[in-house]
């Protein structure tokens, strides 16, 4: 099944929910949407699903046109943020519902459900009513629902979002698997960076109800379009020092120069932003080619084995990410290193003018 969107508008009174959605899906692709809240997400895969219907604009599946076709005449599922379960069906009942809809013969559900919920190792729990069910299990029965009707559309709206840590981590490897079985279209929105890397396939970078890159998850994440897609595919968001080059050197801060070398070679003159992920910002030199920023500690953020380090530079807000704990006294002035070669370069509209080459990815 190929599915095309056609310039597709969401208007709701005034307000843009949508606007010129364009995106070409292949059978058996996978697409992750990611976007800060209220970027269009959930308005995106309510209108693919079939339940609302777009302003402007076309749905073709195979070049049919499908845009008016309600749910019930579509091959698709959809699986939500909540536990959406029936309170009075047990577990198999509840993954069974669809193909009872559907008119399916009692072996051919009973085989299918089995599959399906040992697929999701919630077999055992199948005579278990939802109040009985963790959280987590809860939503394992749910995403056993959706992918027990095979369809040829799989839409999922942050189905992790509600799970604690460890669950989300177990949930994520499982249905990296679970897709790569399926010939199904995979749509799955999030607002994590981190998952969205993760599940890896194509990602989709909405803001404000616009696209502003789509393609393969890896090269997005290395090559943003611009400061916004960078700022989106970051978590923290990436660090921007404001700058200029001339004289064939990239000037910025209170006096930091570097010369025009690897990726910043072709650099006219004039203003930019110099953007770095807050993990390749570092506490130590590791390299002669590290330059040094003095920075004033904000706060000292410990998350497990690693701590954030929120800083301050030329009236500028920094974060580094750095391995171990660190509890630094506030207002204490430090050393923060980074390599040039780890800098992503913006000109003044926000357009990507230089990025990190390969060798510098070594670690995402």
């Amino acid at each position: 099944m190929g599915l095309q969107l056609e310039n597709l508008d969401k208007l709701v009174g005034r307000e843009i929910y949508l606007k010129d959605i364009r995106l070409d899906l292949a059978s058996g692709s996978r697409h992750v949407i990611l976007g800060r809240t209220l970027a269009g997400k959930t308005t995106l895969l309510r209108i693919l699903a079939g339940l609302d219907k777009p302003t402007h604009g076309r749905i073709l599946v195979d070049g049919r046109d499908l845009t008016g076709v309600s749910v019930r005449k579509r091959s698709v599922a959809m699986v939500y943020q909540q536990f959406i379960n029936y309170p009075s069906l047990t577990v198999f009942d509840n993954i069974a519902s669809p193909l009872k809809l559907a008119g399916i013969s009692k072996q051919e559900i009973d085989a299918r459900v089995r599959r399906t919920a040992a697929m999701l190792h919630i077999d055992n729990l199948l005579d278990r009513m939802p109040a009985e069910l963790s959280g987590g299990q809860q939503q394992r029965t749910a995403i056993a629902r959706a992918l027990v009707k095979e369809t040829q559309l799989l839409l999922l709206d942050e189905p992790l979002v509600n799970l604690d840590y460890k669950l989300r981590e177990e949930l994520r490897v499982e249905l990296q698997q679970i897709f790569k079985q399926r010939d199904a279209i995979v749509v799955y929105t999030t607002t994590e960076p981190a998952e969205a890397l993760m599940l890896g396939g194509n990602i989709v970078v909405m803001d404000e109800g616009r696209i502003l890159q789509a393609g393969p998850t890896a090269q997005v994440y290395r090559h943003p379009s611009n400061a916004r897609v960078a700022e989106i595919f970051s978590d923290p968001p990436i660090n921007f020092v404001h700058g200029h080059v001339r004289d064939r050197q990239a000037w910025f801060g209170r006096g930091i120069s570097l010369p025009l070398t690897g990726q910043l070679a072709g650099l006219a003159e004039g203003e930019y932003t110099f953007g770095v992920r807050c993990n390749h910002l570092f506490l130590k030199a590791s390299s002669p080619e590290d330059i040094e920023i003095r920075a004033s500690v904000e706060l000292s953020e410990i998350n497990g084995s690693e701590t954030f380090i929120h800083v301050s530079y030329d009236d500028q807000k920094l974060v580094v990410q750095d391995d171990g704990i660190h509890q630094l006294k506030l207002g204490r002035e430090i050393p923060v290193y980074v390599n040039p070669c780890h800098f992503f370069v913006f000109d003044e509209q926000g357009r990507l003018a230089a990025a990190p080459d390969q060798a510098c990815h070594s670690n995402l």
